[in-house]
């Protein structure tokens, strides 16, 4: 089954690359969703390292950090690339130089498969983008062909309005009346 909203987030365990650290051996770790709780996961997926569109997301992502730690958010990203596939991008792409946030290894294509974003036949994720909040549910999510980035700001804009446990109307805000 895979994941879905107002559920809880399928568990994983998996290797990470963190490009932040700087000793070989120290840039890849074990993450485990249950290392998070009690913190808010933006989670998304993207296709393939050394691809056209992905670069953008991680940069945009990586550009909004900031938004997204002020509001209790671990950011993660994941593709079924290997954590050394994901190191040689960033070493060879100039605008990956200073991602901040773990880079997933989902080579067994469970995660993708758990998350419900693995295209099958090639082996690769959909672009999918999961919001899910301290408790571990699930609380928003999107899937979308592998042509079209995302929008940061409408991730961030749903954070923060998942985050205000009120109603609020479409196209709403932060800052803004909520409807309760």
């Amino acid at each position: 089954m895979s994941a879905q909203v107002g559920q809880l987030a399928p568990t994983f365990s998996v290797q990470a690359y963190d490009r932040t650290k700087d000793g070989a051996d120290d840039q890849f770790l074990n993450v485990s969703l249950s290392d998070l709780r009690g913190k808010w996961v933006c989670l998304f997926f993207y296709p393939l390292d050394f691809t056209f569109v992905c670069p953008t997301e991680l940069v945009a992502f990586n550009n909004a950090l900031d938004e997204f730690e002020d509001r209790d958010c671990t950011v993660l990203t994941a593709s079924t690339d290997s954590v050394f596939s994901h190191k040689g991008w960033c070493d060879s792409h100039s605008d990956l130089a200073n991602l901040k946030y773990l880079m997933l290894a989902d080579t067994t294509h469970e995660l993708s498969r758990d998350y419900g974003v693995l295209k099958s036949d090639q082996g690769i994720a959909y672009r999918g983008i999961f919001l899910i909040d301290p408790n571990g549910v699930v609380r928003w999510s999107a899937i979308h062909d592998l042509s079209v980035g995302r929008n940061v700001d409408e991730v961030l804009r749903v954070l923060d309005a998942l985050q205000t446990d009120k109603l609020c109307p479409c196209n709403w805000k932060k800052g803004e009346e909520t409807l309760s």
